[in-house]
């Protein structure tokens, strides 16, 4: 498998404001919908948990290019992302009444880390996806939801 070409991180050039602005955006928009209901992670949170995973991102790919793959495992970017992620929704996640809260909230920051780095590695394609697909799931399925689940049970 072949990485993205480099980004050198010694000067601010279009390619690394696609990449970094892109993961801002997008995790803002991604928070928006829980900050409107209310969550504890909302826009500030997915934001800078995806602009974070995206400059992470770019900093081990522009490593990786620096060192030419020397002692480098660019795997342990996701494990990483994933172990804090893991902490975070942890802490978000509450039993409460019988009931379990937040493990939507949780599962939506872990797809923002995804989401920054794909966006941090310039996979424009899965960034499009991802987003188009998890605001389909937060806000038409939560229509479905409302509409033909009972919750009175």
């Amino acid at each position: 498998m072949e990485l993205n070409a480099p980004t050198l991180v010694h000067s601010i050039d279009l390619d690394l404001l696609a990449r970094l602005g892109g993961a801002a955006v997008l995790g803002l928009m991604l928070g928006l919908d829980r900050e409107m209901r209310g969550h504890a992670a909302g826009l500030r949170t997915h934001g800078l948990i995806c602009f974070a995973a995206a400059a992470m991102t770019v900093s081990i790919i522009a490593l990786y290019g620096q060192l030419q793959g020397a002692r480098m495992d660019p795997l342990r970017l996701y494990e990483a992302t994933g172990a804090f992620i893991g902490i975070i929704g942890a802490g978000l996640i509450v039993f409460s009444r019988g009931e379990v809260h937040n493990l939507t909230t949780a599962a939506h920051l872990w797809l923002a880390a995804v989401l920054g780095i794909a966006c941090g590695a310039a996979q424009w394609p899965l960034v499009l996806i991802g987003g188009i697909v998890s605001l389909i799931m937060l806000t038409l399925l939560r229509i479905v939801e409302r509409r033909w689940v009972d919750r009175s049970d």
